[in-house]
């Protein structure tokens, strides 16, 4: 079965945007950059602090590593919540339709993302607090540790699986919550890509932290020296920034292709251009004496800045692509409601029921909002369509199928190839013979 045919296609919102389209466009980039910054750093954080506590159940010098990483944690989660807030609310506005229909279909495990983040905060905390009081039972610390770690991985899951919904209105039917959500061919490929994501950015952020003259390393890690802990973390960004690049390969490959545009593949490519050559610089820190490592971290974080910037693009190119033929049928389907309110309004001015209306007059309502008989409102009157198609009705329907445009100083007609043959047909005629006589023909 075709699916256009079983395609749902709500009415759009009726209401204009608060801003210019384009400016908010540029916003929901800059403001989900800001936010899912932290919510990598709280992702990865709070992954090396539970990795690195059981390494110390042996090796006792990393369970104070993994306390330093602990202590990062309930910040970048407080600031990730709090930068949430405003791209969340530029996504309500500009996918409107979409992203409401996305939290109806993932259902409860959406509804729980604010009790599962409430949860994860104090069992994040209980975890930071308790380290001495627990220290004789760190069983029971790393599992305090190790489930507000799950919260922190399961909820951008949660998030991202909603999101992706939204791109694909031809998935609304098919799915029955969140796990059907998540089995979307490229929700896990993205998942995981974000996971990679944080251990880099938390690998950077490790640099700039250890890094800090001011920071008290000999008191705070015992047994570790900076150079050898900045290196560490140089590793743990390269090796995650080249897996992102294979990832992001079956990530591309794997979204459906509505979506894909020549320009939003050339965005991508240059972010992968600029991450090859963070990974030139991030290797030569890997290598680097000693005494010299570090030096190059500005530039790193420079040029993964860029990369960063392109895939944030990317990802809104593709998004505005995926759902823009969905879009423009909701548009059409506003625009019919309305000619159907002006149609029956008419008739109930005439006195007239739709069944005494021939079909071509009845038919030519659809197009009575844009084209009146003489007035140009917002596409040619008819008087000059009459011009343009004498005695060719059979053209009027072909241009109304697949239109396209020829002047700017119009909208784009949207296309009319869903309304039955003969509607369409009737209603040329009827164009045709009203552009020759008198506007009492012409309804509303």
């Amino acid at each position: 079965m075709d699916p256009s045919t079983t395609l749902p296609v709500p009415r759009d919102i009726p209401l204009p945007l608060p801003l210019d389209r384009f400016v908010l466009e540029v916003a929901v980039v800059i403001l989900f950059l800001a936010h899912i910054l932290f919510v990598n750093l709280m992702v990865g954080g709070s992954t090396l602090s539970l990795v690195y506590e059981m390494v110390g159940l042996r090796r006792k010098k990393y369970d104070a590593l993994a306390r330093v990483w602990a202590e990062t944690i309930t910040v970048n989660k407080s600031l990730a919540v709090v930068l949430g807030v405003a791209p969340l609310l530029v996504v309500n506005v500009l996918y409107t339709v979409h992203f409401y229909t996305a939290n109806a279909l993932t259902g409860s495990a959406w509804i729980m993302i604010i009790p599962l983040v409430a949860v994860a905060f104090l069992l994040g905390y209980l975890h930071k607090y308790s380290w001495d009081v627990l220290s004789e039972s760190k069983g029971l610390h790393i599992a305090i540790g190790a489930m507000a770690t799950a919260i922190f991985w399961l909820v951008p899951l949660i998030f991202l699986a909603n999101i992706n919904l939204m791109l694909f209105p031809e998935r609304w039917t098919e799915v029955r919550g969140f796990l059907s959500a998540v089995t979307i061919q490229n929700v896990l490929p993205r998942y995981l890509h974000f996971l990679l994501a944080s251990l880099a950015i938390t690998g950077l952020f490790g640099v700039a932290w250890f890094g800090r003259a001011e920071f008290d390393l000999p008191g705070r890690l015992p047994g570790f020296d900076r150079p050898k802990i900045l290196r560490r973390c140089y590793e743990l960004a390269f090796g995650a920034t080249l897996m992102q690049i294979l990832v992001g390969t079956l990530v591309y490959f794997t979204l459906p292709w509505q979506g894909v545009s020549f320009f939003m593949t050339a965005v991508i490519l240059l972010g992968v251009t600029f991450a090859v050559v963070s990974l030139t610089l991030l290797w030569r820190e890997v290598v680097a004496p000693a005494a010299r490592i570090g030096r190059r971290f500005v530039p790193i974080v420079l040029v993964l800045s860029v990369t960063v910037s392109c895939m944030a693009m990317g990802r809104h190119l593709y998004r505005d692509g995926a759902i823009a033929g969905h879009g423009q049928r909701m548009r059409q389907a506003t625009e019919e409601m309305h000619y159907a309110v002006r149609e029956a309004a008419w008739r109930k001015e005439q006195g007239i029921t739709e069944v005494q209306l021939p079909r071509g007059q009845r038919a030519f309502q659809v197009c009575a909002g844009c084209h009146a008989l003489d007035a140009e409102r917002s596409a040619p009157s008819v008087r000059e369509i009459q011009r343009l198609y004498a005695g060719n009705a059979a053209g009027i329907v072909t241009w109304a199928k697949a239109p396209g445009r020829k002047r700017t100083n119009f909208a784009p007609m949207p296309a009319f190839a869903h309304l039955p043959e003969g509607d369409l047909r009737a209603a040329a005629e009827f164009m045709l013979e009203m552009g020759q006589g008198s506007d009492s023909k012409a309804g509303p």
